[in-house]
C-alpha cells in the first residue's frame, strides 16, 4: 500500500496529520522536480506550496489508477507548465543554491563530491528539458519507466528511447567538460 495514499485517506477523512505526512514525504522532491521545468529555486518552492494547497482547498479524487507518488508529481508537472505559460520570461538560478554539503567526511572529499555534483547538475541543466525531466524522473526521485512515462504524457517506448539519448547527451556534456569520475 501507498504511504502517501493512506495518509491523503486519512486527510480527506479529517485527520490533519495525514497531509503533514505527505508534505514532510515529498517537498524537497517536488521542489527539485519543478525546479527542473522552472530554472528558479524560489519559484519552484510556491509551485511545490501551489500542490499542497491544491491538496488541501481542492481535494482532488486520487482513483490510484497509479502510486500517490506519481499522481503527485503529475499534478506538480501540470501546476510547473501552466506557470510556464503564464510566464514569458525564465529566470535562471545558480546550481551552488540548490543544493549543500552536509556529510561527515573530510573537508577535501567533501569539496570535490561537491565539484563533481556541481559539474553533474551544470551538465545536465545544459541538457534540453525533456531530457533534464527525464533524468530528473528515473535518476533522482526513482520512478519507474511506467510512472516516468504517466508523468510526462509519454509512451514507455517514448521515455526508454529519451533516456537513452539523454544519458548519451549527458555523456558527451560530462567529458566536453572534463568530467572525470574517481570514486571517493
Amino acid at each position: 500500500m501507498d504511504n502517501g495514499a493512506s495518509s491523503y485517506r486519512r486527510f480527506l477523512s479529517g485527520d490533519k496529520t495525514g497531509m503533514t505526512e505527505i508534505v514532510c514525504a515529498y517537498t524537497d522532491g517536488l521542489i527539485y522536480f519543478i525546479n527542473s521545468f522552472v530554472n528558479n529555486i524560489d519559484v519552484s518552492e510556491e509551485l511545490t506550496e501551489d500542490v499542497f494547497a491544491v491538496l488541501i482547498a481542492d481535494k482532488p479524487r486520487f482513483n490510484e489508477k497509479c502510486t500517490f507518488k506519481t499522481w503527485l508529481f503529475s499534478i506538480a508537472r501540470n501546476l510547473a507548465v501552466s506557470y510556464i505559460r503564464r510566464s514569458a520570461k525564465i529566470v535562471d538560478t545558480p546550481i551552488d543554491e540548490m543544493h549543500n554539503i552536509s556529510d561527515g567526511v573530510s573537508v577535501e572529499n567533501r569539496y570535490l563530491k561537491e565539484e563533481q555534483r556541481i559539474m553533474l547538475y551544470e551538465a545536465i541543466s545544459s541538457l534540453n528539458s525533456e531530457y533534464r525531466h527525464v533524468l530528473f524522473l528515473m535518476y533522482f526521485e526513482d520512478f519507474d519507466t511506467a510512472e516516468t512515462a504517466r508523468i510526462m504524457k509519454k509512451s514507455k517506448r517514448q521515455v526508454g528511447n529519451l533516456v537513452y539519448r539523454a544519458k548519451q547527451a549527458l555523456k558527451k556534456e560530462l567529458e566536453r567538460s572534463g568530467f572525470v569520475y574517481e570514486e571517493l
